[in-house]
Parts: C-alpha cells; structure tokens; sequence
C-alpha cells in the first residue's frame, strides 16, 4: 500500500524526458508558485506598459503576500504592433482616465482626437486590455458596452474583428423585433464570471433608449459613446438614459467636442466625470458668463481678461480628462489636402428671383420688429435653396407663396422641372465643370455632398444626363446596404465615378478613401457637419492628393453662413484646441444682414 501510494502521490510530470520547462499556464490541478505573472511581456521590445508596479526593496519582496503583488499591466502584442506613436499616448490616457489613475475618484474621458486619428482602434485597445487584465493579475471589467449611431453599429463590430481576429465575440444589435433584442440584452447582462462569451455589446442610440430598462437592471464595466457630440443636451431622453447606467467607467468619443455653446461642452463632461466642473449652474455662472462676456465684440479690457483667466481655468481642468490630437500628425502619413473655397456668381435668373424674394418677403422689416419669426427662419431656407438651384422652389413659384409672386414669369419660356438645367444656377455650372474635367483628366472620383435630398435629385439628373455612374447614400438607405455600397465604391476596379452623400445623414463615420475629391455644394450652419463631410476622403488610407472644393454663391447668404462657421470654429479651436486670439467676432446685429444681396463684389467674404 505504502509503496503504491507513494508512486501515485508523485506530483503531474511533463511525460518529455527531461523536461525543464514550466508546466504550461493550466498545468493539471497545480498552483503555479512564485508571484503572479502580467498576461504579456513588459520587457519585449516595443511592449506597450500601461501599468508598472512600483519597485520593492529586497526587504519588501520578502514580506509581501505573494498572492497580492501587483503585475504589469501590458497591452496584447496584436495591437501595440499596430498602434502609431500617438495612438500609444491616447491608449495610455484613456487608461489612466478610465482606472482612476490621472483623476482620483473620476472615472470617464472625452477622447476628442480629431477624424482619422485612430479613435476607434484606441477604444477597441482599452477595451480588450481592461477585459482581460488589471494590476491584480484578473480582468479589470466583464462586460463593455458600445453606443454608437446607427449607421456605425456593423462598422464597430467589423473593427474588433479587424484588430481582434477572432478573439472576443462582439454582440451587435443592428434589427429585429422588440422582443428578440429584450431577449438578446438580458442574456448580455446576465453573463457573468471569469469567460464571459460575447463581453462587448455594440447597440445604437435608439435602440439603446428603447431598451433601457433592460440595460439598466445589472452593471457594465465600460461604456463607451461614439460620435458623442449626441449627449451634448443633458435634457434629452438618451443622455439620461445613458447617465443612469451603473457605469463609473465612461469615454465619450468625439471628433467635434464642441459646436455652439460652453454648456454643451460642460453636458458632455459632466456625463463623463459628473461633478468635476460643479454643477450646471455653478458653470454657468463660474466659467460660461465671463467668458463669454470676455469674446463680446464690445467688451472692456477688464473683462477680457477675466474671461481668459476663467478660459484658462476651464481648459486646465477639463484637459486632465480630454485628449485631442488635431490632425497635422496625420500630414506625416497622409497626402497633401487642397482646400478652396469656391465662389459662384448667381446667373441672372437666380438675381432677380433673389432680390425679387427680398422686395416681397421683407425679412428684414421682420427683424426689425424683434423676435426671429418661424417665417425669416423659412425664408432662410427658400434662400438656401434658390442658391442651390432655382429649380427648387419652382413649385413654390407656381404655387405664388410669398415673396415667389410673379416668379414664375422670371423662368424661360417652356421651363421644365423634369430636365436638369445647369445654366440656371451658377454653382451647377461649376460642378459640371468640375466634373466634366475630372472626368475627362483623371481617373480620380468624387464625393458630392449635400444638405438637401432636392439637391442630391438634382446631382443624379445631372449624372444621367452626362453618362456618370454614381452611387448615392441618404437616410432612407438600410445600414446593412449602406456598409455594401461604401466597401464597392472605395475598390479601384468599381466603376462609379460619384458618390452622393446628404450631410445630414450619418455620413458622418463613413470612410470614402476610394474617392479624393469632394464637392460640398452648400454650407451648414454648423461647421461640425461640414468638417465630418470633409474629413470622408481625407483619411488613413488616401494615397492620392484630395481636393475639397466647397462651393457658395457669391454675395448671398451662403457666404454670410461660411462667416459664421468661421464664428463657431473659433468658438470650438479657442476651447478646445487653445488657439489664442480668435479674431473677436461680430456682435448681435447680424441677422439683418443675412437678407442682403450683394451684386457687386467678387466674393462678400474675401472683402470682409
């Protein structure tokens, strides 16, 4: 007995004759002994080392409890060999932010590098490093949940298995039925323990707010919100859903941290680090009025300067949580990018329609009686539109509505809404130029960008009409599809020469590198929009020159909006990028001069 027990008692030996090296990571039933192990190697050459545990004396590393050192935190080779230099920085950050390590007690961080940096690749690296390791040698998080628009669900979940390959199955709710997705989210958060078997869920808004009871019964250890500018209104009913979850974790991308206004800037710190700016009123009253006072075109030197000291207050506090990198690193990878700005003399039918608007419609005298009606709102509008093309509003000439009577006389004799007229209005003409010389000269395609589905109508009677194949891309268009088209019309071999994207239609995380030229043939309000439109073709992975020709009609409203984007970009570089001393811009009188047309000039904007 005694000897048979003492064979069996021998301890699990590697059955390889004389065998040396360890008995693997799930040797049989054995506790490895000696301290615990990080994941990855710190020491190899180019490990990315997000954490180190801080180095003990010989004294030290004999009294402490071997079970509860602390081990290097590395990220997983796959992925540092990938990562750019500043991508490693923003990884580093994001981690700090997110472990608590940069702002005690805070865990959230904006990640507002500019478009084409590599945001989701960064995310995608925190992601998998917290699920898999922490300092204490065991997974930081179980779960990680991703809100993105609609239009960017499938793109996330092709990312992670860009970069991931296969090892971590993502769960991504892009359709079905109420019930199903119910059924889908609470077998997500019901997972539990060491292997969870789908850890990332990736879900839209929508579908988020409503579904959000079932998200909010358990707790998710990341939440990450993409293109996140969408939380900029703490009233909204996905902000709130989404500041309820039980998450301290919390990133918020965005390559456009602010568009019109500080509070929107303090809405999305607070979602991240609630607490850290105070609340909406101490803001308010700390940091938005003075400021704000200080940019006044007429303020006094005194408030001036209070309002850059409470600028500067603001952005150092808000940089221990915001990382953006602009996208001059990009030049060092990208080709050039030529921008022009482009401006089109009105043809004489879209004149005199435009002053003739102007004589009838008196925006003006409504101004000058005080509030902004909802009709000076329209007639910006019908300006916007006549600008484009006059065949817009022709069924509003026909129809006689204010400030478009007699209009229709204006038009050529047999004038048909059917055709497309390029004549007619003179950035069509220009685009047809454009066009037809890019065409003929090169073998490069073209992005056309638009706020207005008319507009795209009229872009496609125009490719008709010239033999062009295009591809066109708005909200109407199932996301599934939407993924098809864009992966055919970057690969060379497609034939489409034009793609057609309306701004507004979550063309916003697209990636359109087949393309390098792009039209925007209408100004938006909000530079934000515009800057993603631009931001399509110029990006990792464009190898050729990109041209960015955006078009105005000289003299009219189009320009006035152009000098107002530069308005609210100087809002958003003073913020957030710290560019000192934007030219102090124009004060309240404004509106007035929207409804203006200046006949003389070359280009309103250039004079100004």
């Amino acid at each position: 007995e005694a000897f048979i027990r003492s064979i069996l008692s021998k301890p699990f030996k590697v059955p390889i004759p004389n065998y040396k090296g360890p008995l693997g990571l799930r040797a049989l039933g054995i506790k490895r002994a000696g301290l615990r192990s990080p994941l990855h190697d710190p020491f190899e050459e180019g490990a990315l080392v997000l954490y180190e545990p801080p180095l003990l004396s010989a004294h030290d590393q004999l009294k402490i409890d071997k079970d509860k050192a602390p081990v290097h935190v590395v990220v997983d080779p796959v992925l540092s060999r990938v990562l750019r230099p500043h991508q490693r920085e923003g990884v580093k950050f994001l981690w700090d932010c997110v472990t608590s390590r940069r702002i005690p007690g805070s865990h959230g961080c904006i990640m507002a590098d500019e478009m084409g940096l590599g945001k989701t690749l960064q995310c995608i690296t925190l992601m998998w490093t917290l699920l898999r390791q922490s300092p204490d040698c065991k997974p930081e998080i179980e779960k990680a949940m991703v809100v993105s628009p609609s239009s960017l669900v499938r793109n996330w979940y092709n990312e992670v298995e860009k970069w991931l390959g296969g090892r971590i199955q993502p769960l991504a709710i892009d359709g079905g039925s109420k019930e199903e997705i119910d059924r889908k989210l609470v077998g997500f958060m019901n997972q539990r323990g060491l292997r969870v078997p789908s850890p990332i869920l990736i879900i839209s808004y929508e579908t988020f707010r409503l579904h959000a009871e079932a998200l909010q019964k358990g707790s998710v250890g990341l939440v990450i919100c993409d293109e996140g500018h969408r939380l900029k209104n703490s009233e909204n009913q996905t902000y709130q859903a989404l500041n309820s979850l039980n998450t301290p974790r919390r990133v918020l991308i965005s390559g456009t941290p602010i568009q019109n206004d500080l509070l929107e800037y303090f809405s999305l710190v607070h979602f991240v680090n609630s607490g850290i700016l105070g609340t909406a009123q101490e803001f308010k009253r700390h940091f938005e009025i003075p400021i704000l006072k200080g940019r006044d075109a007429d303020a006094s030197e005194a408030e001036r300067h209070k309002g850059e000291e409470r600028l500067k207050e603001l952005i150092s506090i808000v940089n221990r949580c915001l990382i953006r990198r602009t996208s001059d690193i990009l030049s060092k990878y990208l080709p050039v990018k030529i921008e022009q700005v482009v401006c089109c003399r009105l043809t004489p039918l879209q004149a005199e329609l435009y002053k003739n608007f102007l004589k009838q419609a008196k925006p003006v005298e409504e101004l000058k009686e005080g509030k902004i009606s909802v009709s000076s709102l329209s007639s910006i509008t019908s300006l916007k539109k006549l600008c484009n093309h006059p065949a817009l509003i022709h069924d509003k000439c026909v129809e006689e509505e204010e400030g478009f009577m007699g209009a229709l006389d204006l038009f050529p004799a047999g004038y048909s809404t059917k055709s497309v007229e390029p004549q007619l209005s003179g950035k069509m003409l220009v685009l047809d130029y454009i066009l037809a010389v890019t065409k003929s000269t090169s073998n490069d395609k073209v992005v056309l960008v638009s706020n207005y589905t008319q507009t795209l109508d009229l872009f496609e009677k125009l490719c008709r009409n010239r033999r062009y194949l295009y591809v066109r891309l708005d909200g109407t268009m199932s996301i599934k599809k939407r993924a098809k088209i864009v992966e055919r019309f970057n690969s060379p071999s497609s034939p489409e020469f034009i793609f057609m994207l309306s701004s507004k239609a979550g063309g916003c995380g697209l990636n359109l590198i087949g393309a390098n030229r792009l039209v925007m043939f209408d100004p938006d309000w909000n530079p934000a929009n515009d800057e993603q439109a631009m931001a399509r073709v110029w990006r990792d992975g464009q190898k050729k020159t990109c041209y960015i020709y955006r078009l105005l009609s000289t003299g009219t409203i189009e320009e006035k909006i152009f000098q107002r984007q530069t308005h609210k970009k100087a809002l958003s570089s003073c913020v957030v990028d710290e560019e000192q001393d934007v030219e102090r811009h124009f004060s309240l009188g404004e509106l007035k001069e929207l409804f203006t047309l200046n006949e003389t000039t070359t280009s309103d904007t250039h004079d100004k």
